[in-house]
């Protein structure tokens, strides 16, 4: 009798699931992550024309320049008028390596990447190797050394990548749940008979979202102690990140009726969103994917501050574009609270 009733509660534990939509996300996040992973470059991928940067005033070995453009589907010359400039391309994304002749009595150069360890480094280090041992064989490397201009340990480079994952818990998580809550218990309801009007609810939870964001982010700063780079810039951006995202969850919130329904929702945005833009870095094609994502334009620009010490007038296109898309779904989350949308 005791296995049969263990039978029937888990069976019953098992409809609800399926009732209540949890089920759907044991499903989803393996598919995503195996998509997510098949989308990561391996080895035989095919290799994309990579931008190498050569200064004008500097006299490279002819050998090494006739190999650079007798492989023009692998390599792209773009001259730069000097050191400072390539520096400045490489952080821009103009070019993707900088070659660099310390001594003129010497083959061997200096590869300036922006990270030594970016699948486009290797690339270009794997590339070079193939392109010496067919002309010459195996003599003296040509890439004598490796400069990344992003500098620092693990911590502070996936420094970014956590502050993503924070501002998307956040976003898509916490903030739908608690709409759908209060949507779901009739508290909203209530609140609008009273002289409160829509646009006051929407800000308070907007703020509230903000604040979580502000807050999760700084407690990290504080706990690694971690500085800000540019400190007006940094928070220039988290703030209208706090403000893109939590105004994009609250949207999500007032899609769904009920908390179980807010939380499979949250889930199947959080990872599509945290994900490509993290991973885009290991990815030709999460790179070509993660531009069309809200979350890119802000992960770049953090990143950008924290490890390429950008101001903000460098990446003011960002900046308007989490704006816009912030007012975009705040108008889109009033309309839906003027109609009691699934209330």
């Amino acid at each position: 009798m005791m296995i049969i009733n263990i039978i029937t509660l888990t069976l019953n534990d098992l409809a609800i699931a399926f009732k209540n939509k949890s089920i759907f996300l044991i499903l989803f996040i393996p598919f995503f992550v195996y998509i997510s992973l098949m989308l990561v470059d391996e080895v035989g991928v095919d290799i994309k024309q990579t931008n190498i940067g050569l200064i004008q005033s500097q006299i490279y070995p002819p050998v090494i320049v006739q190999a650079i453009e007798s492989v023009d589907t692998l390599f792209s010359i773009v001259t730069v008028s000097s050191e400072e400039q390539g520096n400045k391309w490489l952080k821009e994304k103009k070019i993707d390596g900088l070659l660099l002749r310390p001594e003129q009595g010497k083959v061997n150069l200096v590869l300036v990447v922006l990270k030594k360890e970016s699948v486009i480094s290797l690339q270009i280090v794997e590339s070079f190797l193939a392109l010496q041992k067919a002309i010459e064989g195996n003599s003296v490397n040509w890439i004598s050394d490796i400069k990344p201009l992003q500098k620092g340990g693990i911590q502070k480079q996936t420094l970014p990548t956590w502050i993503l994952m924070l501002v998307m818990l956040v976003s898509f998580i916490i903030m739908p749940a608690q709409i759908a809550e209060e949507k779901e218990k009739r508290l909203l309801l209530a609140l609008l008979q009273t002289p409160m009007r829509e646009i006051e609810w929407l800000m308070a939870k907007l703020f509230l979202g903000m604040i979580l964001i502000f807050m999760a982010v700084l407690f990290l700063h504080l706990m690694g102690r971690f500085n800000f780079g540019n400190t007006a810039s940094y928070l220039t951006f988290i703030g209208v990140g706090s403000f893109c995202f939590s105004a994009y969850g609250i949207f999500l919130g007032f899609l769904c009726k009920s908390q179980a329904g807010a939380r499979t929702l949250g889930v199947i945005f959080y990872l599509p969103h945290l994900l490509p833009s993290a991973l885009s870095e290991f990815s030709q094609k999460l790179s070509a994917v993660a531009p069309f994502l809200p979350s890119y334009p802000f992960f770049e620009s953090i990143r950008s501050i924290l490890l390429d010490e950008r101001r903000i007038s460098t990446l003011f296109p960002a900046w308007i574009y989490l704006f816009s898309m912030g007012l975009l779904t705040f108008s889109m989350a009033y309309l839906l609270m003027k109609n009691r949308w699934r209330m």
